[in-house]
């Protein structure tokens, strides 16, 4: 049943990885592509990237001329009357005599013209009559619309730089994404390294486990010809006790960390992965790793954090060209088809009417009490800021980078003192059996001896382990666990 439900998890590791379709054994690649494909942060910095861009071409569509129809009706309680009463208009006629246009108008028989006593204006002999109701127009029910289209020419230079301030922004989305790539592969190297250690220990432990049961099979025996005490049973029947404590604590543990491994990996939790470098792959077969070498410029220049940080200064320079942009002039053409009905161009008519029209605009700001200007020295403060910081972050990494590689040297050093130590305690522990045999020892002897090689033993491998852990984040701090990705 184990056999198979192994082989079933590989087949869904499989599944999610096809590089590793027809592997026997889970290897550290393999969990680090499940955990990328599987991680839901990941998956967020993908939409924030695919956001990103579409905030890019929406900006990109601010250079072309953008064309909008505006639609509306309108009830009115009244109808325009462009009269209020009937309009008597004055009429002329040809002289033939000054070949000029006279007023008809009452006139003495000497010809001088009469003026009306109340009005004070001239008395006219003949009127043209136009009616009141001529000049009312029905505009109770009056819809209008209009398409227009309008090309920016000169907006301050405001479009470049929220062109640009969406570029920086897409780079931003890419080095968080960076950032979480980082993350995962981290988190993914701690969980597989711990399952690996935890393996080797819980070996360790069963061997530690038979060490001391054969101890007391020998102890029995030498108690039963009378040349050990009862005292000494006892004493060896605590210590396998406690090996046996041991055993079941690091068999929880590891059960615990293949848990962990496998959801960080995506998989469902009791998922029984059998990792590459379990078994007869052991960690404590492996060759220690060499230190990178690194130049901090390179650093700089792979860390996400601070790609980030240069990318935020970027989009702040530009929001600063975007402030001053503001208090330059804005020139635009604009063309327009605007129709209303009725139709205002043709008298009023009950039916659409409408026409073209082009022309530009152009706006100046003169005067907005600072308005414009204190928001382009705050930003400019923004930007100085953040220069600042990038240069406290800079500082900080060089730190950090130095206490990577001494921790790094430091795991080497105490792997190599391990190597030692342990065949010190073999050693140690075969003329600790040796002398036993031969009645020099006592079994607390024994025992001392075999939990000195316990423990060198368990050092090793936590000296080992740590070497790989100080190798995955010496690469993290060094910006070479996953390079910023930018277009």
């Amino acid at each position: 049943m184990k056999f198979f439900f192994t082989v079933n998890s590989l087949l869904a590791a499989a599944i999610l990885l096809p590089a590793a379709a027809g592997a026997q054994k889970v290897s550290l690649d393999s969990c680090r592509n499940m955990a990328l494909a599987n991680n839901k942060t990941i998956r967020m910095a993908d939409e924030a990237i695919r956001g990103a861009g579409y905030e890019r071409k929406s900006a990109f569509a601010a250079y072309l001329p953008g064309i909008d129809f505006t639609g509306g009706y309108m009830y009115n309680q009244r109808q325009i009357e462009l009269l209020g009463a009937d309009a008597k208009l004055p009429t002329m006629s040809f002289d033939p005599a000054t070949q000029t246009f006279k007023y008809n108008v009452l006139t003495t028989p000497d010809g001088t013209p009469i003026k009306d006593p109340s009005t004070g204006g001239y008395i006219p002999t003949e009127v043209a009559l136009i009616p009141k109701e001529a000049m009312q127009y029905d505009t109770h029910n009056v819809f209008a619309g209009a398409f227009t289209l309008t090309q920016p020419i000169f907006m301050g230079g405001m479009i470049k730089a929220m062109n640009d301030i969406t570029k920086y922004a897409e780079n931003i989305a890419y080095a968080a994404k960076s950032a979480a790539v980082q993350d995962v592969i981290f988190g993914v190297d701690q969980a597989y390294w711990t399952v690996v250690s935890l393996d080797e220990k819980k070996r360790l432990a069963r061997s530690f486990v038979n060490l001391v049961d054969s101890l007391r099979f020998s102890v029995d025996a030498m108690l039963r010809e009378g040349v050990a005490t009862r005292a000494d049973l006892l004493t060896v029947d605590v210590k396998l006790n406690e090996a046996k404590i041991m055993l079941t604590k690091v068999d929880n543990g590891l059960t615990l960390s293949r848990m962990a491994l496998a959801q960080i990996c995506g998989l469902p939790v009791n998922e029984q992965m059998t990792l590459a470098d379990e078994g007869e792959r052991s960690i404590s077969s492996s060759a220690p790793l060499a230190p990178q070498p690194y130049n901090m410029e390179d650093v700089y220049a792979r860390r996400s954090d601070l790609e980030i940080v240069r990318q935020s200064i970027n989009m702040l320079g530009s929001r600063e060209k975007l402030a001053m942009g503001a208090m330059l002039p804005k020139i635009a053409a604009v063309g327009a088809y605007s129709f209303s009905n009725p139709n205002v161009n043709h008298g009023f008519e009950k039916r659409f009417g409408g026409g073209f029209s082009v022309g530009a605009t152009l706006t100046i700001p003169i005067w907005h009490w600072g308005r414009d200007y204190n928001h382009y020295r705050a930003t400019k403060a923004t930007t100085n800021a953040q220069r600042m910081m990038l240069e406290d972050l800079q500082e900080k990494i060089d730190l950090q980078v130095s206490q990577a590689k001494y921790s790094f040297d430091e795991a080497l050093k105490t792997y190599e003192m391990t190597l030692s130590n342990m065949k010190s305690a073999d050693e140690n522990l075969r003329c600790a059996q040796l002398a036993y045999r031969e009645g020099l020892m006592t079994t607390d002897d024994v025992i001392a001896a075999q939990t000195a090689w316990l423990a060198a033993n368990s050092e090793k491998i936590d000296a080992q382990i740590a070497i790989r852990l100080c190798d995955v984040y010496l690469s993290k701090v060094l910006g070479t666990l996953a390079p910023v990705e930018i277009k």
